[in-house]
């Protein structure tokens, strides 16, 4: 059984960039659009993208392997939908190139998301007043 829901695994499989939050020496947040891939073999958030490993996020995670993933959009006026991934990332140097298949030749760094804890919304449909559905979960 996957730490995701069949919403979340459905929305994320339909979804192609996300945004990831690292911390940096100073302390100080970077957050930036990456290419993801969800893993449902391993239970986690594949990112990589070209040079990856030069990236500030890669020095990012190496310093400080908490990070934070989020894939949001509004599908219609007055709808909208999230999820937040939270958790530690583990490098890899070989392996970036199945995330992307625009990226064969140009991304061998990535990084794996292992949740600790997920947050969505508006995946069953309402977003506002009394349809509102905030799925939060700590797991791991």
């Amino acid at each position: 059984m996957s730490v995701f829901t069949e919403a979340e695994i459905e929305y994320l499989r339909g979804q192609m960039h996300g945004h990831l939050a690292t911390v940096g020496r100073d302390s100080q947040p970077h957050v930036v659009p990456v290419t993801f891939w969800l893993n449902l073999d391993e239970d986690t958030i594949d990112i990589g993208g070209i040079n990856f490993g030069a990236t500030k996020k890669w020095r990012d995670a190496q310093h400080n392997p908490r990070v934070t993933f989020l894939v949001d959009d509004s599908p219609e006026p007055g709808r909208a939908r999230a999820i937040e991934v939270r958790g530690t990332a583990e490098l890899f140097t070989t392996g970036g190139d199945r995330i992307n298949p625009r990226f064969p030749n140009f991304a061998d760094e990535c990084f794996r998301i292992r949740p600790t804890r997920i947050v969505s919304w508006g995946m069953e449909g309402g977003t506002t007043g009394r349809d509102f559905r905030l799925n939060a979960r700590s797991v791991g």
